[in-house]
């Protein structure tokens, strides 16, 4: 078991899973009526006993069975198991001893615990020997407190072994020969036990912890003489917590009146700190006990409870923790581990020398479940360090990793009175976390469990950047309460803008509006505000990129403002759950927008400001498969694509840096230097920071009004700008791989990937292989780094913002693609997706080169818009052909269709022209769903093999004609073979075509 990653170590938390396992379940009590009535008062024991449970924290109550005469008791054994039988005396034609000698001739291995109302009832027994018979006995007084600790005790001794030698779990030994007085004292302890026990539970950070921490209480041994005492100890000795003990017993057989103090007096000789309490009805024995180094309460003290209470507090740790001087005045005390923190700095050397002497840290500790934890701090750590400074540093760099590291991995319940900002995931509500929040909440599990990354690269911040989650089940109150979901009853569904504007107006639910003040009270960083639907990230429909993020500076000095900000952002993704595009995805896919749930992310934004602007140095997405593999490369090498500045340019699909992580000089279309000048990323996107717009600036739905975009020439003194950047100097035509203010500057990433100044490619590498590994699938990654800055961050750091599965095409269908095939098409690639024969599609829509402006990208994406409105009722399919990236948010790389723009496609070709070349579109949003529906993507280059033959589409008369595009139906459908081994594909008249099938039906759009 691992000592300091305990709270996100797989192993500890299956063994807390299997400590404790010994339960009692059922109890059969045997009384004379009189007394099952006195117990019963009325009925009510069994009630007591389960709302005692409840009270106390203490699951799974056990069930009492009455029997009033033994032949019930027998009846009642023969019928059922039980797992403890409590007797009183007073049986009717039989006494208790007799009835149990009964018992254990039948039943050997069922516990007999006789019941006494008090001593007397023991003494007139006493010169019998009923060992073999009895195998405990306790004074009755009418405390319901005393049957749950006989119930826990019971267990303590089944589970004992086990949970000490697996979990560490801490044993209290209590000696006492006295059925009166450890009758009595039983309840006590387990009470003040349980009592710390929900201390640590209300200080747990979600409901599994909780669970953990009540099963790894302390436990209490009982033993009536020296000899079983000293075995108990000789046996648990690396666990024991304390020894409580009477001062006169038998010691081999013989009444001592001194046992006490000499078992003490052994056992302090091995652990000279371990706290003992003498509990003693001879007032004398107080002197004997101060001689050991021992605590003394007389057993006739009126307030017994009280000073036993102060002994588990005092001595034992329980409760907070209490910062004393030597003389024991109180200067402080702290409740939980960041507390303690917090202290540290300002509490006098005198009172932590005085605390490290005694060891009260690490028994603080113990008694906290930190077990681990507190065994790594070594008694007296006084004598390894000179000063209290060093002792004050140590412990506060202890505490903060481990506070750290227990959260890790973890996804930790939101209490508002509770907020701890060093926290990296938290979570609000009951319902699902959502596709994208489930993907962060797993990667940071397993970097929990999982430490090879950080250790590969261990001078480098490797994180999941802090994460807040809203859970579904707020999106479901939020609706439920404004009525929200009769915009999907209607029969005209809103427009995105009426959408918007009917989510904003409606009310946050009170609780989530109470959180989110406690979110913003304490985080100063950037938002980024994201969705996370229920259908977001899966493994066959993604829904990547429909909905919204939203970007908040979170600056402004005013609370309610930036309250204000973040439920507005909350409520407009909220809102894209129900806008145009994610509804006609939805309806490619088979679900309904009514089955989904939306919650939303709210992520620290990893970057660096400088003046009004916060970015991260590098972001980027890496695939662990390759789908477009040229020259040297194999698909399984990965693909990555990177840029400078936010990562919306990437998603969106617009000019980045590609390449593989293995070969990261390998750099295809920076070949040359008019390559390198013409392909380089000419602007970034960063988020303004002098505030935020007026909530009027949030309706419209495509934007985000706090993210700006920068041209990389205008950002010259920027330190990232500097760092990334090669010149570019005109006279010379020469690009050097260094930053030169005189000169032009070139994005090229030449300082990481040429110069490893920043070990990007190998991170990749790793990140891709294991999330691969993880999740049993091709990967698809988002990140982002923040490089060092001098005077701002020392240390690099690598964030890791999202991680889902790729779709891929199933390639269990072998596809040969003949000759004449190609003599037959009139469409070949050998740079495509999918694999199988398509041959259900018998319209084509293409852009006409011939009417075909770059300039006019937009107009040709609306053009698309209202053809595909043409097949929304007919439920058929139709090819689109078009110039450069499919989806680009850049309108000089491609079209940028949205999803809605295009729902009714069955397969997209993209073609490259002179005016356009764009790299393959692998690393946008777009592009991840429309793989992932299984649609074929075929990509023609321009090379001597790949050919679109828009000679024999002149030939043919268009069925509808706009201004940029042309559609044509054929009377057969076409045929699409696409060779998933090889990345070929072909497009072709069916065998038996013999002509062209003009719509008459379907009008002529005029050009806009």
């Amino acid at each position: 078991m691992k000592t300091d990653k305990t709270g996100a170590d797989e192993p500890f938390i299956k063994i807390y899973h299997e400590i404790m396992a010994y339960r009692v379940a059922n109890i059969l009590l045997v009384s004379s009526p009189y007394d099952a009535f006195i117990m019963e008062e009325e009925g009510r024991l069994s009630d007591r006993i389960i709302n005692e449970y409840k009270g106390l924290n203490l699951s799974n109550p056990p069930k009492l069975t009455l029997a009033f005469s033994v032949t019930e008791a027998f009846e009642q054994l023969e019928r059922k198991h039980f797992d403890l039988i409590l007797a009183m005396p007073g049986l009717t034609g039989m006494d208790v001893y007799a009835f149990g000698r009964q018992v254990k001739e039948q039943y050997p291995q069922i516990p007999f615990y006789p019941m006494f109302h008090d001593t007397c009832d023991i003494n007139q027994y006493e010169n019998e020997n009923h060992e073999a018979i009895v195998d405990r006995a306790y004074i009755w007084s009418g405390d319901t407190y005393l049957l749950l600790a006989i119930i826990k005790n019971f267990e303590d001794e089944k589970n004992v072994a086990f949970d000490t030698k697996n979990a560490k779990t801490r044993v209290i030994i209590m000696v006492e020969d006295s059925p009166y007085h450890y009758s009595s004292l039983l309840p006590v302890l387990y009470k003040h036990i349980v009592i710390q026990t929900q201390l640590v539970m209300d200080d747990s950070i979600n409901e599994e912890q909780r669970i953990l921490k009540k099963k790894s209480r302390p436990k209490i041994l009982l033993a009536h003489n020296y000899d079983q005492a000293m075995a108990l100890f000789e046996h648990y000795r690396p666990y024991v917590l304390s020894i409580f003990t009477d001062m006169r017993y038998a010691i081999n057989g013989q009444e001592d009146p001194h046992a006490g103090c000499k078992i003490l007096t052994r056992i302090k000789s091995e652990l000279p700190d371990l706290p003992v309490l003498i509990l003693s009805t001879e007032e004398k024995n107080r002197e004997i006990a101060k001689a050991i180094d021992a605590q003394f309460i007389n057993k006739k003290s009126n307030n017994l409870h009280d000073q036993i209470k102060s002994f588990f507090v005092t001595h034992l740790g329980f409760g907070a923790f209490v910062f004393r001087m030597p003389d024991s005045s109180e200067i402080a005390r702290a409740s939980n581990l960041r507390e303690v923190e917090k202290l540290l700095p300002d509490i006098p050397d005198a009172s932590l020398l005085h605390h490290a002497r005694r060891n009260d840290f690490s028994r603080w500790l113990l008694v906290r479940n930190e077990v681990d934890f507190a065994l790594s701090l070594k008694p007296y750590i006084i004598d390894d360090f000179s000063d209290a400074s060093a002792i004050r540093r140590f412990l506060i760099e202890r505490i903060r990793s481990r506070r750290r590291d227990s959260r890790q991995g973890l996804v930790i319940e939101f209490d508002p009175e509770k907020f701890d900002s060093d926290t990296d995931f938290m979570k609000i509500g009951t319902g699902s976390l959502g596709g994208k929040a489930r993907g962060l909440a797993f990667m940071s599990y397993q970097l929990g469990i999982d430490p090879a990354l950080g250790q590969k690269f261990p001078d480098i911040d490797i994180t999941i950047p802090q994460t807040f989650v809203i859970a579904t089940d707020e999106f479901n109150i939020f609706v439920e309460e404004n009525k929200l979901f009769q915009l999907l009853e209607q029969d005209t569904v809103p427009d995105d803008i009426q959408v918007v504007e009917r989510f904003l107006k409606a009310e946050l639910p009170r609780r989530l509006k109470m959180n989110l003040r406690a979110y913003i009270q304490n985080v100063h960083y950037p938002i980024a505000v994201r969705s996370s639907s229920l259908f977001e990230d899966s493994h066959y429909q993604p829904f990547a990129g429909l909905y919204k993020t939203y970007m908040l500076p979170n600056t402004d000095t005013s609370i309610e403002k930036r309250l204000e900000h973040l439920s507005t952002a909350v409520k407009l993704v909220y809102a894209s759950t129900y806008l145009k595009a994610p509804r006609s995805y939805a309806r490619s896919t088979m679900h309904r927008t009514q089955d989904e749930e939306m919650a939303v992310v709210l992520q620290e934004i990893t970057g660096t400001r400088y003046k009004n602007y916060f970015y991260p140095s590098i972001s980027g997405v890496a695939k662990s498969y390759n789908f477009y593999p040229i020259a040297h490369l194999k698909a399984e090498e990965g693909i990555s694509y990177i840029a400078l500045g936010l990562g919306k340019i990437v998603v969106d699909g617009g000019k980045t840096l590609r390449f593989c992580p293995k070969y990261p000089q390998f750099l295809p279309q920076f070949s040359m230097i008019d390559d390198i000048m013409e392909n380089a990323q000419k602007y970034f996107y960063a988020l303004k920071m002098d505030g935020l717009p007026n909530l009027e600036t949030f309706l419209g739905v495509d934007e985000d009004p706090c993210v700006t975009r920068l041209n990389i020439a205008d950002a010259k003194d920027h330190p990232a700008v500097q760092m990334l950047c090669s010149s570019y100097n005109l006279q010379d035509d020469r690009i050097r791989d260094r930053f030169i203010d005189k000169d032009f500057p070139v994005l090229t990433f030449a300082n990481i990937l040429k110069y490893n100044g920043f070990p990007l490619a190998d991170i990749l590498a790793e990140a891709t292989a294991l999330g691969a590994r993880w999740m049993g699938t091709s990967v698809e990654v988002e990140f982002a780094v923040d490089l060092p800055v001098e005077g701002i961050r020392s240390r690099p750091r690598f964030s890791l913002l999202q991680i889902r599965p790729m779709g891929q095409y199933k390639q269990n269908i072998e596809v040969t693609i003949t000759q004449k095939d190609l003599k037959n098409a009139f469409c070949y690639s050998t740079n495509s997706l999918g694999n199988g024969e398509y041959k259900d599609i018998r319209d084509i829509v293409y852009v006409d080169p011939k009417t075909f402006e770059p300039n006019e990208m937009a107009l040709v994406a609306g053009e698309i818009n209202k053809i595909n409105a043409m097949f929304n009722d007919t439920g058929t399919k139709y090819i689109l052909i078009g110039p450069g990236r499919w989806g680009s948010s850049d309108p000089w790389l491609g079209i940028p269709v949205v999803w809605n723009n295009i729902s009714n496609v069955g397969g997209m070709v993209e073609t490259t022209i002179e005016s356009i070349k764009a790299d393959f579109s692998q690393g946008s949003h777009f592009f991840q769903n429309i793989t992932s529906l299984g649609i074929p993507y075929i990509t023609v280059q321009d090379n001597a093999n790949d050919f679109i033959d828009y000679n024999f589409f002149h030939s043919l008369e268009p069925a509808t004609t706009t201004r940029h595009l042309k559609h044509i139906r054929f009377d057969e459908p076409v045929r699409i073979l696409v060779d998933g081994t090889t990345s070929q594909a072909v497009i072709m008249q069916s065998l038996d075509e013999s002509g062209i099938d003009i719509m008459d039906d379907i009008p002529v759009i005029d050009s806009p």
